[in-house]
């Protein structure tokens, strides 16, 4: 089954290398997060493996009184088959020479597979990532989110995940 997640992130990637995406991305400086962690690690029966994948385009960037703003876009996919794609606003907060304290909100598509039922197809993502800067333009960090849908649904239980983070500046 991760065969089968992997084999479509790896199918999203190709997409990407297409060569009219490929020469509009080269115009631009682009930061992309690869993820990985544990969806709904707070309920031991639903719990599954996750990979993602975000993307965020440095010349959408803002300096706002709430720090460096940007949109950004993405997706994971869960072991039970479970997908999530979202579009949304992240905050990019200096935290000394290395260090980068993110949180984000994004509001976004959840189909739930062979996994955990959210109640709605209309999910909203709440996270906080803590990032460090090994070079100029690659970081690794670790994060946190919670999904739910906000009492759309006849029932909102929500998701609690952690991720691993590796993102890179293209």
């Amino acid at each position: 089954m991760i065969s089968k997640k992997l084999n479509l992130l790896f199918l999203i990637i190709l997409m990407l290398t297409n060569s009219t995406v490929a020469e509009e991305l080269k115009k631009n400086e682009n930061q992309w997060n690869f993820f990985t962690g544990n969806f709904d690690f707070s309920d031991h029966k639903q719990k599954s493996v996750l990979i993602g994948l975000q993307h965020q385009n440095e010349n959408l960037n803002r300096d706002t009184f709430l720090g460096n703003v940007s949109p950004i876009t993405g997706g994971f996919i869960t072991e039970n088959s479970a997908a999530y794609i979202y579009t949304g606003i992240e905050w990019n907060v200096d935290m000394g020479k290395k260090m980068t304290f993110t949180p984000s909100f994004a509001p976004g598509l959840y189909h739930e597979g062979d996994g955990k039922d959210l109640g709605h197809i209309l999910e909203f993502k709440s996270e906080v990532q803590l990032s460090y800067k090994t070079s100029e333009k690659s970081m690794f960090g670790v994060s946190y989110n919670h999904v739910s849908n906000a009492s759309l649904g006849d029932k909102n239980p929500g998701a609690n995940s952690y991720m691993f983070n590796f993102i890179k500046n293209f």
